[in-house]
């Protein structure tokens, strides 16, 4: 079976590794988080990092600096991985979800604008849905696939309403936006992953980046239990969402491959693309002006003389290729389907058409020529 997307672990994982073994630092106290963070911030062209355990636990401790407290609305689109609606959730809060739109499959500006104008009032200097009476505290736009979404409308609209936006970037690390990183786009704050499948992993750890120090600095004390000084006084309810050495260990490593990284990925989808060219009845995932994407994931989107992407996912993994079908989106999923909803036009048409293929950074010419084949046979069978 060639996987969908295992990790590259060629450079000085091992070395780092044994480091911390040797040195006994293998908590989350260590040289490697701070230099984790660095280069994080580095990479992203952000002011700062703090590491995280997890993706989901920095959208969670994102939210909570940003000041999103229990009973609130924070606004995120449907096409999202479930952790995306978890993390508010976890906050106490409750998503208002939103549609994509065709052109990126990011948090759609249009619609955005239009229920915010319709849904909302201010009342007492807040932003209130009217029909829920709930504040709305955060927007969350979410990088699909590592593509940014269109940061300067959505910042315009934040701005307008007085909404922080805390961007879920998890796939995103090397994505451009007007040639511009993700870490200088208008988003209060923004959260990475480095689970084991993303482009850079340091197994299961997370981050967050802004160029906000405050911020930062606040993010960073509630992630360590809120911890004053040495006398065990805490003045919050803190986290313990710290990342831990061994983990910024393996990330330092792959961090310092990532321009690598980064482009073996968007090789992959480049040559994808040229291969599925003359397919009948298929798209590619979207590649807007405006945007460079970090091209986590590769593949297409199976038009209507298709059955949905599962059966063909099947017939690819009978043919050992390692193709999965794409996200339910969370309006569909069972926690999440009394939320405040709006119309999902896009999402509903989509979602069961997205195959994924194969983009591991180490796939060999060899393996992706295989993936190609079997696609081009599966194809040419309907």
């Amino acid at each position: 079976m060639i996987p969908l997307a295992v990790p590259d672990l060629s450079g000085n994982e091992s070395r780092y590794l044994q480091e911390c073994i040797d040195t006994s630092f293998v908590s989350s106290v260590g040289p490697f988080v701070d230099r984790f963070e660095q280069m994080v911030a580095k990479s992203t062209g952000s002011t700062g990092a703090v590491a995280t355990s997890s993706g989901t636990t920095a959208l969670h401790l994102a939210l909570v600096t940003v000041g999103v407290v229990p009973g609130d609305l924070v606004i995120l689109p449907s096409l999202t991985f479930i952790a995306s609606a978890n993390a508010i959730s976890h906050a106490g809060a409750s998503p208002w979800l939103f549609d994509v739109n065709s052109e990126s499959w990011t948090l759609d500006p249009g619609q955005l604008e239009t229920q915010l104008a319709l849904e909302t009032e201010f009342i007492d200097g807040q932003l209130t849905h009217k029909s829920s009476n709930r504040r709305i505290s955060a927007i969350m736009p979410v990088y699909t696939l590592g593509l940014s979404a269109d940061m300067d409308r959505i910042y315009n609209i934040a701005k307008t309403y007085r909404i922080p936006i805390v961007a879920d970037a998890a796939a995103a690390i090397g994505a451009k936006y007007r040639d511009r990183p993700i870490g200088g786009l208008n988003a209060s704050m923004s959260v990475l992953s480095f689970n084991g499948n993303k482009t850079a992993t340091s197994g299961s750890g997370g981050a967050i980046i802004s160029n906000d120090e405050s911020l930062l600095a606040h993010a960073k004390h509630l992630s360590t239990t809120a911890r004053c000084g040495a006398d065990y006084s805490h003045d919050q309810i803190g986290y313990n969402y710290r990342m831990s050495n061994i983990e910024a260990a393996i990330g330092c490593a792959q961090l310092e491959r990532i321009d690598s990284l980064v482009s073996a990925k968007q090789k992959i989808d480049k040559t994808y693309r040229e291969a599925f060219c003359t397919l009948r009845d298929i798209e590619f995932f979207p590649s807007p002006d405006w945007a460079r994407s970090s091209n986590w994931f590769s593949g297409f989107v199976l038009g209507p003389t298709y059955s949905d992407a599962s059966n063909f996912c099947q017939r690819l993994n009978d043919l050992n290729i390692g193709a999965r079908p794409f996200w339910k989106p969370v309006h569909l999923q069972s926690p999440y389907v009394t939320s405040v909803i709006e119309n999902m036009e896009v999402t509903d048409n989509l979602w069961r058409h997205i195959v994924t293929l194969p983009c591991s950074t180490g796939l060999t010419k060899e393996e992706q020529e295989i993936v190609i084949n079997a696609v081009h046979e599966v194809s040419n069978q309907q």
